[in-house]
Order: structure tokens, then C-alpha cells, then sequence
């Protein structure tokens, strides 16, 4: 899928946790429904982290463009290392090694653990990443007229009145980890489920995705997960653009009035 479908598809999967949450009656606090939705948008970007067309690479310049070239570059020497005879050959790491669960569970623990142990600086750090990610993402048409440095200045601002507002007292820093010192530990959850919604979108295209490795299937280490391909679609196609961007917002919409026990 396309980047703004990827980060509808984030946002409304975190304000369907927040629904699920107050159905069983432990309701996240307004910022953290808010906070975990955005950061959801944004992660559900970060697996294309691995080509050099996505908007990842270009949301934060040189920095984004170098990292990806070197992810690409760790992505295809991981396929090669550990394929098996049925995988095919490839020339590139896309939709490997950053479209798996494992990658997802990493790249979120990780997050979780310089969030535990980095201080304030790291969650600021966490929060403006996936911010200026869920502006390209949600508001990419905005985004691609505007200059970087405008985004940037928005992530940040926003990271800095967000983390304010969470560090109040009963406004969610100490969501689900309640323990002293624990404070943004749950910071990990939107991201991995950001990871994992992308993965799940891109199985529904006419590629599939590994999302299993390194799980094998048969003779195939690295086998592209998907509905029978009468079902898949192209990235891009109208099936993406008139029926699953209305449906994430609907579904979205639905998820957050839930959440906040507006219905």
C-alpha cells in the first residue's frame, strides 16, 4: 500500500485498541488514545524504511536517505544469509527483512527500552520521529508542498506540548507499567502495531509479505503471506484509494468515539 493508506490504517488500529480497552473496561487516558494513534501513523511507515522511493527516506533528509540505503543494504544481506531453495533471487532488501514480526517486535522493544532508560530527551526524541511521519502520512498533501523544515518544526512542537500534557498527573505517562521509573514504557506498543498493520496491508497487494520469517513454509523461508490473488490488489489501484482510505476512517472514527465512550 501507499503511505497515507499505511498511516490510516496505524491510526485506526490504535483507536481500535482503545475501543477494545474501555470494552473491557480499562479506558486509556484521552492523551494516550490520542499520543498512541499518531505514533501509530507514523510507525506504519517506518518498515518502508527500506527503499529509497518511500516517504520515509525523505522525511528527514540526508539522515533518512543514508539510513535507508544502509537498511536496504542489511535487508538483502539477511535474505541472501538465510533463504531457502524455493525463495527467489533478488536484487534489493524491499519487503524483507523490515516487513517481518520480528522486525516489528525489535524496532518496538527497542523504542520501549531507550524510552525506559534514555529520559525525557529520548521520549521527545520517540515522539518527534513518529510525529513528522504521521504529518507526511496523514497530511501528505499538505506535506509535499510545505518545506522540511516546516514538518520538522511541527513535529517538534507537537512532541514538546504532547509530552507535557502527558506527564501530568492521570494523563497516561504511566499507562499500563505503573511501577516507578517505568514512565513511557508502553511507548513500544503503538510502534509495533504500527509495524505489524503495514505488514498486514502489504500482504493484501499482488506481492504478499514475509511477515512469518524467519518461520519457513515449505520449501521457502521467506514466503510472501496473502489472500488467494483474486483478492490482492496494486498499491496504489482504486480498490486502495475509494474502498480501504474510506473504510480506515470510518473504522477509525468508530474505534476513537468507542474509546472516549462517546457510543
Amino acid at each position: 500500500m501507499m503511505g497515507p493508506a499505511h498511516s490510516l490504517s496505524g491510526a485506526a488500529a490504535w483507536l481500535g485498541v482503545g475501543a477494545a480497552a474501555a470494552a473491557a473496561g480499562h479506558p486509556m487516558p484521552w492523551p494516550v488514545l490520542v499520543v498512541g494513534s499518531l505514533i501509530c501513523a507514523g510507525a506504519a511507515l517506518a518498515p518502508d524504511l527500506d527503499h529509497k522511493s518511500a516517504t520515509i527516506s525523505r522525511a528527514f533528509g540526508p539522515v533518512s536517505r543514508s539510513l535507508c540505503e544502509i537498511v536496504d543494504k542489511l535487508s538483502y544481506a539477511v535474505y541472501k544469509a538465510t533463504k531457502k531453495p524455493g525463495d527467489p533471487r533478488r536484487s534489493g532488501g524491499h519487503r524483507t527483512l523490515t516487513h517481518t514480526w520480528l522486525w516489528a517486535v525489535m524496532i518496538g522493544g527497542g523504542a520501549s527500552l531507550v524510552a525506559f532508560t534514555g529520559g525525557r530527551w529520548a521520549v521527545l526524541a520517540i515522539l518527534f520521529v513518529h510525529l513528522v511521519l504521521a504529518v507526511e502520512g496523514l497530511l501528505w498533501r499538505a506535506a509535499r508542498v510545505s518545506s522540511d523544515v516546516l514538518v520538522w518544526l511541527l513535529g517538534a512542537t507537537s512532541a514538546w506540548i504532547l509530552a507535557g500534557v502527558l506527564d501530568k498527573p492521570g494523563n497516561g505517562a504511566d499507562w499500563l507499567f505503573t511501577g516507578d521509573g517505568q514512565e513511557y514504557l508502553w511507548l513500544g506498543l503503538p510502534i509495533v502495531l504500527g509495524a505489524l498493520v503495514h505488514d498486514i496491508g502489504d500482504a493484501l497487494t499482488v506481492s504478499g509479505c514475509p511477515i512469518l520469517w524467519p518461520i519457513p513454509l515449505g520449501r521457502k523461508r521467506w514466503y510472501p503471506i496473502g489472500p488467494p490473488k483474486a483478492l490482492r490488489f496494486r498499491a496504489g489501484s482504486w480498490v486502495e484509494l475509494k474502498v480501504l482510505m474510506p473504510a480506515f476512517m470510518l473504522l477509525g472514527g468508530v474505534g476513537g468515539a468507542a474509546a472516549l465512550n462517546f457510543i
